[in-house]
């Protein structure tokens, strides 16, 4: 059987499959876990402890020799893409109610749904985009991506825009698992080699066990607000994107557009941040398959924009991607 194949095909199939196999088992049979309990009530329900070793494994994968084009290319877009999340955290707080819109179309929409919609870019979905209709410098941006992952992000945007208050030690703790990894990953080349392998293969189980916390009736009534947003992320996010990456990053616009996706991971980070932070619980599952549907529709529209726009720009340059680069080297 080609089970991997099959879910490869999937948009983000590798983490949502899982997610989706768990949601059924917590909607359906929502005390499997306490009622097998030991080894395997921890995998269904150990969402943190396995989300803190991809984030140590995710660390150590990212190489502090990158060449500093890679590195400008890679902090413009990853800033870009925090900026405008914390600009839209802040408008959104103006008008939205604590607790999220509960009725009408945009029923599930909150500020926390928002966030983490838009925070984090699906790096992987980047990086097979652009070594397609990129350059090698531009493919290799994904490097500094990382660094969005997990709730690290989401957390200082919601503390600087004064929607929730967290504690020092709660920022140090979110980042250093990856902090950890990216250290002994630098000091090391065999071990940097050693568990950036784990990455990929942690994605279907921190998935699983995020599922187990997703009632599918609250999937169901995202509806078509969930397409809706994933379409606003990809608007909203990448129009600021394109203008940096062609006046900030010496692109022409292919790479930010590359980059307004969501990440898979970034469906994590609504139930993480409400186990931090209470107050977010009545949210955490709206938001959590909001973002599941902007995973898939950004892993969708993504490509496709991103393919019509890079032949749009070879015709206007005489069919040759003209970028920075190959002006130097010209």
């Amino acid at each position: 059987m080609k089970i991997m194949k099959t879910i490869e095909k999937i948009p983000g199939g590798l983490m949502l499959v899982p997610l989706f196999l768990g949601a059924l088992i917590h909607t359906f049979a929502p005390t499997s876990g306490e009622y097998f309990g030991s080894f395997t009530n921890g995998l269904m329900t150990g969402t943190v402890p396995i989300l803190a070793v991809w984030f140590f494994c995710m660390g150590a994968g990212i190489n502090i020799k990158a060449t500093g084009t890679v590195l400008r290319k890679s902090g413009t877009l990853v800033l870009t893409k925090i900026a405008v999340a914390w600009g839209i955290a802040l408008i959104a707080s103006q008008f939205m109610p604590e607790n999220g819109i509960q009725t009408g179309f945009f029923a599930g929409f909150s500020v926390l749904a928002l966030i983490s919609a838009m925070d984090m870019t699906n790096g992987g979905l980047y990086a097979s985009i652009m070594q397609q209709y990129g350059s090698k410098e531009e493919a290799g941006a994904f490097v500094l991506m990382s660094l969005e992952s997990g709730p690290l992000v989401t957390m200082l945007i919601l503390g600087s825009t004064g929607l929730a208050a967290f504690h020092p030690q709660a920022f140090v703790g979110a980042v250093l698992p990856f902090l950890i990894g990216f250290i002994l990953g630098n000091l090391d080349g065999d071990l940097r080699v050693f568990f950036s392998k784990a990455t990929h293969t942690m994605i279907p189980f921190f998935g699983f066990a995020l599922g187990n916390s997703i009632d599918l009736g609250v999937i169901a009534k995202t509806g078509l607000a969930g397409i809706l947003l994933g379409v606003l992320v990809i608007f909203v996010t990448g129009i600021p994107l394109m203008l940096a990456d062609k006046y900030l990053g010496g692109g022409n616009g292919t790479a930010g557009l590359a980059a307004s996706s969501t990440a898979g991971a970034a469906v994590a980070n609504p139930m993480i941040i409400a186990e931090m932070k209470p107050e977010f619980l009545p949210v955490a599952q709206s938001a959590t398959a909001l973002v599941a549907a902007c995973v898939i529709v950004t892993a969708i529209l993504v490509p496709i924009l991103t393919a019509y726009w890079s032949q749009y720009m070879k015709k206007k340059n005489g069919g040759e991607q003209v970028t920075e680069e190959s002006k130097a080297i010209a």
